[in-house]
């Protein structure tokens, strides 16, 4: 589905982004990303920050892996994480980005994503 031409990704948003291309350990494939720009930001540059979203079960381990809440789509009813450790620049309008069935993340666990994601580039 494709998202109204006035859309654009707005911070804390969840929005599905192509990863592809990829290399190494980066994700690949469409995924849910957590927006961390704010929107003016977004829509100035065509550009957007923040960090990929996963369900596999071996980030209920990882310390730097935020639980989101449950998935949406064909991922319904598991456990989705942010992770914090993979911050990412994509260009979201060539991309083709649409939101996320999650709409948007909780203030709770957007606080607690910035606080990981400080911890690890300390930037405040």
């Amino acid at each position: 589905m494709k998202p109204p031409a006035a859309w654009v990704p707005q911070r804390q948003d969840i929005i599905w982004i192509d990863c592809n291309p990829q290399a190494g350990r980066e994700m690949r494939d469409v995924h849910p990303f957590l927006v961390l720009s704010p929107g003016n930001f977004n829509e100035r540059t065509s550009l957007v920050i923040g960090l990929p979203m996963s369900t596999a079960t071996y980030n209920a381990d990882n310390p730097f892996a935020v639980v989101a809440g449950l998935a949406g789509g064909r991922n319904s009813g598991k456990t989705s994480y942010v992770l914090c450790h993979q911050p990412k620049s994509f260009d979201w309008g060539v991309r083709e980005a649409s939101p996320h069935p999650m709409k948007r993340l909780s203030d709770v666990a957007f606080a607690e994503v910035c606080r990981v994601v400080n911890q690890i580039i300390a930037v405040g």
